[in-house]
């Protein structure tokens, strides 16, 4: 892709917050040629991981990329997911997908190597740099910003806020957060052990729930909830001591624990973003959604955010993209993000069921899971992001419009994943289907696309009938 270059000493994207969110949206644009830079409150990267999860969506996005097997070297494959901790477990290996798995990877790990890639694309990441505010102009965004040396002031053409549920990009351009406020607490220790247990150790009943996995450098991380905690304010700073006895009471031993590395309590504060963008100013990630953290999918759907914008944003930059293009982004990512929280809400309530009527419903579900399998399977889809589709622009829109494309094998050794890794469209024009075309004839084909004429193998009953079909740079039917 050509370099797109200001003229007048502008930005064309500043995003702000080096984050999972940010760092995966500077590399997307990157690949297609548009210059990037990305202003990071923090001198260093947190140590501390908040999420620990890369899910099946989100590894298939790395492999459209070339990237999947570096975060599969370092992660732990984990076959099986839970919902609201039930004690069943969903069952990813019956998903269609070359990663029927969850990735165990601390987010520490996961940023490392999410930078990596961005600088090796050229975006250019600076340290020590927080956004105080930024004011919309015809043409561009005037963004204050405070770094080493002291305050400044830079504009850009388009901003996109990846800076956290607190983020300031929102509130200056004032797009509404509505939602509601904690009433339910959770609590985090990362602990060195005396007497390890036997690892992944979970335990949920009328008493509370607890979870214990295995971390880098011998520690171990504890994530629990008790009744006692469901309060409207914050139940104050979390001790050891507290973890400790907590621990006991839900295990039977708290297994000599010592050293703490990282004590924190998290809230059920539930809000999302009334518009994804504001005229040249948009939010990602946690920016644009917040949530009870249960699940693991807080970074996969902020992941996953950066992955619809980045080539429509590009495309925009770069004059290529058709009219409205860049709000399909708001209209495609908006409904995912409440799906999210009607989840985490549902998930939530089940986490905390202490009453006998919670833990009847508790098993039931968990029932349901073990002996229903489609039932555990459209959980596990869910919770994956194979499930999302975005709305089809009319009507007459042909059923795989707006879907996630699988992974589809073809006759000359090629799959659908690894012809996506330049970002660009793709026509797959399929040899010897005499079926429908997904792409109605005479519709021009979005700038750069690429056509690929091939005879795929054994495709499931929706694909074996297409003839031809525009595959967008996210992996989504056009």
């Amino acid at each position: 892709m050509s370099e797109t270059e200001s003229t007048d000493g502008t930005e064309e994207v500043v995003v702000v917050g080096a984050g999972p969110t940010g760092l995966w949206l500077a590399a997307e644009l990157r690949l297609q040629g548009v210059p990037v830079t990305v202003l990071e409150a923090r001198t260093e990267r947190d140590a501390h991981s908040k999420a620990l999860t890369l899910h099946p969506r989100t590894l298939e996005i790395l492999g459209m990329r070339g990237l999947a097997d570096t975060f599969l070297s370092e992660g732990m494959q984990v076959p099986t997911g839970h919902f609201g901790s039930l004690e069943s477990r969903m069952d990813f290996r019956v998903l269609d997908t070359p990663y029927p798995f969850t990735l165990f990877l601390p987010q520490a790990r996961t940023e490392a190597l999410l930078e990596e890639h961005a600088r090796s694309r050229g975006a250019r990441i600076l340290r020590g740099h927080r956004v105080t505010g930024l004011e919309q102009g015809p043409e561009a965004v005037r963004i204050e910003a405070e770094g080493p040396e002291g305050p400044y002031v830079l504009r850009a053409r388009h901003v996109v806020g990846c800076d956290g549920t607190r983020s300031v990009v929102r509130r200056a351009a004032g797009i509404d957060f509505p939602g509601t406020d904690a009433t339910v607490w959770g609590w985090l220790g990362d602990v060195v052990l005396e007497r390890p247990p036997v690892l992944p150790l979970s335990a949920s009943g009328p008493h509370g729930g607890l979870m214990a996995v295995p971390m880098p450098g011998g520690v171990t991380r504890f994530v629990g909830h008790v009744p006692e905690d469901r309060c409207a304010g914050h139940p104050g700073e979390l001790t050891l001591e507290e973890v400790r006895e907590r621990t006991r009471r839900l295990v039977g031993d708290d297994f000599g624990m010592r050293d703490p590395r990282w004590l924190s309590r998290f809230g059920n504060a539930t809000r999302q973003a009334a518009a994804y963008r504001e005229g040249r100013v948009l939010l990602a990630g946690d920016a644009a959604h917040m949530h009870f953290p249960v699940g693991g999918v807080g970074l996969n759907v902020g992941f996953q955010d950066a992955t619809n914008l980045g080539w429509k944003l590009a495309a925009t930059v770069l004059g290529t993209a058709p009219g409205g293009l860049l709000d399909t982004y708001h209209a495609e990512r908006h409904p995912v993000g409440a799906a999210l929280l009607a989840s985490t809400r549902a998930q939530t309530a089940l986490m905390t069921g202490y009453s006998p009527e919670g833990q009847a419903l508790r098993g039931v579900l968990s029932e349901l899971i073990d002996t229903v399998p489609e039932f555990s399977r459209a959980l596990a889809e869910r919770l994956a992001a194979l499930d999302v589709r975005h709305p089809p622009a009319g009507p007459a829109a042909h059923p795989l419009t707006g879907t996630r494309a699988p992974d589809l094998a073809f006759t000359d050794g090629t799959r659908l994943f690894s012809l996506l890794r330049d970002g660009r469209h793709l026509l797959l024009e399929l040899d010897g289907h005499r079926g429908t075309d997904a792409v109605p004839a005479g519709r021009p084909l979005p700038h750069g696309t690429r056509r690929h004429t091939v005879r795929p193998m054994a495709a499931g009953a929706r694909w074996s009938e297409v003839r031809r079909v525009l595959i967008r740079p996210d992996g989504h039917v056009a």
